[in-house]
């Protein structure tokens, strides 16, 4: 997100360059329009994230009673871009009547283990209201929307399926659908939104971590894919959200985007946002994905695996998001992917490895992982010994119908 660094190293460059009587009247001659143009390319203007534009998005809220759905990345950033104030802070200091706070799983401040159970409460900074939209509450219920005018919808996204955030999107936009509540989306960047890959989700293999047919990573914004859920018909009954989505200035897909607050506990950096839709599928197996420890989504490893094949190894312990984190105090043999390559596709490799090289495979799948995959076609693929070539092979298909249907409701290119 930030490129002030790299400007100022460019600059500080050419200003080099020039103090140094590097530059002929030949080489400016021949190069200055190349030089011009590069710069041009290769330093892009500042990303604003939809709530940075303000002058949007207040004349919207102004005299409403506004509910909104945030956590611990809902910011706005000030002109340095290396500091913020939370948005519910903000919208108060521009006196926005937010009456209600709405949190997904996580929490409101971001701490909770993946499927701890969130409790209503208080905010404590600002004494308004918490309702969770997590465990047995996950559609917001017409007595906790009364008095609410308008909602605002602040998350961070991670460009994955499974991560619950486009859930509680779909249930925040059926809800406010159905009470006649208008739903203004701040967008921010998803930094998996350079590519799209993964099986399509099967309708029968619907849950809280997969709800509509889309592939694994799906490549849009919030912003996007909450103006696919209203034109695919995907709400209950077809109904549709009034919806507004604030864009993100100087934005596309393509462009490199480094979260700077950690969107849940369990993915504290790029490597670990970047692998967590390949390693997610672990979460499915007997093997662990590093939660209790420092490297979470960044290693995988189990006491199940050959220990003389896996010379990695590693004992998760209690940290934050991880109360009891799987294998607890048991040493665990596998991988170290903290150093690996960024990924621009899904890379089946550690499971279809980690299957192959387990002690015992009639235990290394449990029930959760059709729900992680959307479908019971990958393990049985996996089971019978395909490739990952033969495998993504039969993907083919449903991810070309799905970029088809995807196309519409993009706002980035």
């Amino acid at each position: 997100m930030r490129f002030k660094m790299f400007k100022n190293t460019v600059l500080l460059f050419v200003l080099v360059l020039i103090s140094c009587g590097n530059f002929s009247k030949r080489d400016d001659q021949s190069n200055t329009n190349d030089t011009t143009e590069e710069s041009k390319d290769i330093i892009p203007e500042e990303i604003a994230v939809g709530a940075n534009q303000t002058e949007l998005y207040l004349p919207l809220l102004k005299g409403k009673n506004v509910g909104i759905v945030a956590n611990q990345s809902s910011v706005i950033f000030k002109s340095d871009n290396d500091t913020y104030t939370h948005s519910v802070d903000s919208l108060l200091a521009m006196h926005i009547a937010v009456k209600k706070v709405f949190a997904p799983e996580h929490g409101f401040r971001g701490t909770a283990d993946a499927g701890e159970v969130i409790k209503d409460g208080v905010d404590t900074k600002t004494g308004i209201p918490i309702i969770s939209l997590y465990g047995d509450n996950k559609k917001p219920k017409p007595e906790q929307l009364k008095g609410i005018d308008l909602m605002v919808f602040d998350l961070q996204d991670v460009g994955a399926r499974f991560y619950t955030y486009i859930s509680t999107l779909h249930y925040v936009m059926e809800a406010c659908a159905e009470a006649n509540i208008p739903v203004i989306i701040f967008d921010r960047p998803n930094p998996n939104g350079h590519y799209v890959d993964g099986p399509i989700l099967e309708p029968e293999h619907k849950s809280f971590v997969g709800m509509h047919p889309i592939p694994v990573v799906h490549g849009m914004t919030i912003g996007e894919y909450a103006k696919m859920i209203n034109g695919e018909q995907w709400l209950n009954k077809g109904v549709q959200c009034e919806l507004t989505v604030i864009p993100i200035k100087n934005y596309t897909h393509k462009t490199a985007y480094s979260l700077p607050i950690k969107p849940s506990p369990n993915l504290p950096n790029d490597t670990s946002i970047n692998l967590y839709p390949s390693l997610c599928f672990f979460e499915g197996t007997n093997v662990s994905v590093g939660r209790g420890t420092p490297k979470q989504f960044q290693i995988y490893g189990s006491p199940y695996l050959y220990k003389d094949y896996y010379t990695f190894k590693f004992v998760p312990q209690p940290n934050e998001g991880a109360k009891t984190p799987p294998h607890q105090g048991k040493m665990c043999f596998g991988k170290d992917l903290s150093n690996s390559e960024a990924l621009s596709a899904l890379d089946l490799s550690f499971l279809i490895e980690a299957y192959n090289h387990t002690v015992d495979k009639k235990i290394f799948f449990n029930a959760f992982f059709t729900k992680l995959a959307g479908t019971t076609t990958l393990q049985q693929q996996i089971e019978e010994g395909l490739s990952e070539k033969e495998i993504k092979a039969t993907w083919t298909k449903g991810l070309k119908e799905f970029k088809n249907m995807r196309q519409p409701y993009l706002i980035y290119n």
